[in-house]
């Protein structure tokens, strides 16, 4: 459960965007990272590197990418606790702690692309840009768990942390990770900003819900993307017993946004019909993520 649950080449970040993180930087406290990568085990590290060291020993790969992902983003990738969650509609998951080594390794890896394509992706968006976007993306408390018997929750994020499933079954591949990573990312900013999506989208998110039920070619044109649950045949932006469902529903836009920004400053036009020139719905809650979250930046052009 998400709420529970490319860009291409690497860039340097613009001067305007480093600046902007020098005023307020955030960051992982020794503390929390003590807690991430040495949970059971006492350590005689007083820094975050030495922490890293000693947690990947055993796999001088997966330690070298850990490093980097730390000294680049200043994410901390460590380990979740044991747990039997409440899946909603998956029923109850049990979670075991489980770092990124050697067969995992390659999900470390894909988040570190993540990551880098993320920051890439606001340092050109918000280049020379006078305002800067409202939104963390950087020094998150990264939790790699696995489920057994199941494949469910890919992820779900809470007080900037992140919890990655190895066995999750959206995060097979190196795209599917950064899409669900960017839709976690949006949880964490969201809550931030006091629940934005519950009091800004709400109204309209319901209207779409009464009107289409779970009926997935009512709700397409309202979908910002095409994830759907297998179970049900519908979008995952309108799943029942899933929390509140316009919390998904406002991750799945930003996973939108992000995709069409991408494609806009890549190659100047969309793939598909930009969401904002659908149905008065969907232009009502772009033109509000965009604001909240974005600064009013949007490179797609008026429909």
């Amino acid at each position: 459960m998400r709420w529970w649950s490319v860009l291409g080449v690497l860039v340097a970040l613009p001067a305007m965007v480093r600046a902007e993180r020098a005023a307020d930087p955030p960051e992982v406290s020794f503390a929390d990272a003590k807690v991430l990568l040495s949970p059971t085990t006492t350590t005689t590290c007083t820094t975050i590197p030495c922490l890293i060291e000693q947690a990947y020993a055993r796999d001088d790969k997966a330690r070298t990418l850990a490093l980097a992902l730390f000294e680049d983003t200043g994410n901390v990738a460590g380990v979740g606790p044991k747990e039997l969650m409440d899946g909603g509609f998956r029923g109850p998951i049990q979670l075991v702690p489980q770092l990124p080594l050697g067969k995992y390794r390659k999900h470390l890896a894909w988040t570190s692309e993540a990551m880098h394509s993320i920051d890439t992706f606001f340092a050109t968006l918000f280049e020379d840009q006078k305002i800067a976007p409202s939104y963390r993306w950087r020094a998150l408390s990264l939790r790699y768990v696995r489920s057994v018997g199941k494949r469910t929750p890919s992820a779900y994020a809470f007080g900037w942390t992140m919890e990655y499933n190895v066995e999750g079954s959206l995060l097979t591949t190196a795209g599917g990770v950064l899409e669900t990573i960017v839709h976690e990312l949006f949880h964490l900013n969201d809550f931030a900003h006091s629940e934005w999506s519950a009091t800004t989208l709400q109204q309209d998110y319901d209207a779409i819900v009464a009107r289409c039920g779970t009926k997935a070619s009512c709700l397409e044109p309202y979908a910002p993307n095409r994830t759907k649950v297998r179970a049900t045949g519908t979008y995952y932006a309108f799943q029942p017993n899933n929390g509140n469902g316009v919390h998904e529903y406002a991750a799945e836009l930003a996973v939108r946004y992000f995709t069409e920004q991408s494609q806009m400053m890549h190659s100047g036009k969309l793939t598909r019909r930009a969401f904002k020139c659908g149905p008065a719905e969907n232009a009502r809650a772009w033109q509000a993520l965009v604001d909240e979250f974005f600064a009013g930046r949007d490179l797609v052009p008026a429909c």
